[in-house]
């Protein structure tokens, strides 16, 4: 069959290939288009390349840590290794909620067999979706997959819409007139910004008050955060992996004594091991004056070094978590990630010193609004 167009004669063959052409670079001009509006969070917020930034590692770990700020910024895995010989990575983003990182481990998993899974339990106060700006900083960097489509179901507010996660040009759209020239030099590649998926401040904003806590109608945590926490438990007992629960020591959130019986609980019922770092706080050496960067939220590089150094004994006596700093192979690489950290930890201190305070690496002051 033929068809005739403005005189000439076009196979139907000849006739499908021009439309097949049109249509991938149609693809290729939207996807380009894509990456040039997403946010990249290099300059401000940068957790929110955490979850991405997985996607490049060599992925050979004994351990993995699951969960919010209270991992990726309060544990070093280049701590780890140094005194340990343990090889880890945080799979960790802003107010990650639990169903988030039940998708996280599932996928990862899809890619590596750890021999101890890390979870830190602060998210178990939050029973709902909560804000698409942090669901954002999570589900914007997973790679499309089963695992992905899951936690995007799990964490969508009424409002969102399911289509915008796996195309997010839909969402982005509008940036158009708030675009910069970080979009288009980060549109392809971006640098590296965290230590295994740790975010490094050296900064100090000391605690001035330990905070109390106010009274709560109701302290007990929500079907749906214990729903979660089952999944969790099942994903590492059916992988043989050793799961560990922590409350990792930040004065704030305010951590209720009601909430940490039922940790206690939970992990006496299903044989695991749950450890409130809070109530060891003077034994790991933490000085709430020196070791955190923004009044005792997060801990700074000193604090995250000295908690890394209490954690790494206990890791390190977990089955299966061995020393590798003998094998010429691993070394090798973590030797380039010990650099980094350290070329990192010097140019911080050189802006301190230049400046008196942090200017970069996300020390300014962040709005997680999604435009």
């Amino acid at each position: 069959m033929e068809f005739v167009k403005k005189g000439m004669v076009i196979p139907m063959k000849k006739k499908i290939l021009i439309n097949i052409l049109v249509l991938c670079i149609a693809v290729l001009i939207l996807g380009v288009i894509q990456r040039v509006l997403r946010p990249k969070y290099m300059n401000e917020i940068p957790e929110g390349n955490l979850v991405e930034e997985y996607y490049d590692e060599v992925k050979n770990h004994d351990v993995i840590f699951i969960g919010d700020c209270e991992v990726f910024s309060n544990v070093s895995p280049i701590t780890l290794w140094e005194n340990y010989g343990i090889t880890s990575y945080i799979r960790g983003s802003a107010q990650q909620l639990i169903w988030q990182s039940y998708y996280l481990l599932e996928e990862t998993l899809s890619y590596e067999k750890p021999k101890a899974v890390v979870y830190n339990v602060l998210a178990m106060k939050y029973n709902e979706p909560q804000k698409e700006a942090y669901n954002r900083l999570t589900l914007d960097g997973m790679k499309l997959s089963k695992s992905k489509m899951g936690a995007v179901k799990a964490s969508m507010m009424e409002d969102e819409d399911f289509i915008t996660y796996l195309f997010p040009i839909l969402r982005y759209h509008s940036r158009w007139s708030d675009l910069s020239l970080e979009d288009f030099k980060y549109a392809f590649k971006k640098d590296t910004l965290s230590h295994n998926g740790y975010l490094m401040r050296i900064d100090t904003r000391p605690v001035n008050v330990i905070p109390k806590g106010r009274k709560l109608p109701d302290y007990q945590f929500g079907d749906n955060g214990y729903a979660y926490l089952d999944r969790i438990t099942k994903l590492c007992k059916e992988n043989d992996i050793e799961l560990i629960l922590i409350k990792s020591p930040s004065v704030y959130p305010y951590w209720y004594e009601e909430w940490d019986e039922q940790m206690v609980t939970y992990a006496e019922e299903n044989g695991i091991t749950y450890i409130n770092f809070l109530d060891l706080v003077d034994e790991i050496g933490i000085d709430y004056s020196k070791d955190t960067f923004d009044g005792g939220l997060h801990l700074n590089l000193s604090g995250a070094e000295k908690f890394s150094i209490y954690l790494g004994k206990i890791l390190s006596e977990t089955d299966g978590v061995v020393d590798q700093r003998g094998n010429p192979e691993v070394k090798n690489i973590w030797d380039e990630k010990v650099d980094f950290y350290y070329t990192m930890k010097a140019d911080q201190e050189r802006e301190m010193e230049v400046y008196g305070y942090l200017k970069s690496y996300g020390a300014q002051a962040q709005q997680l609004e999604v435009e």
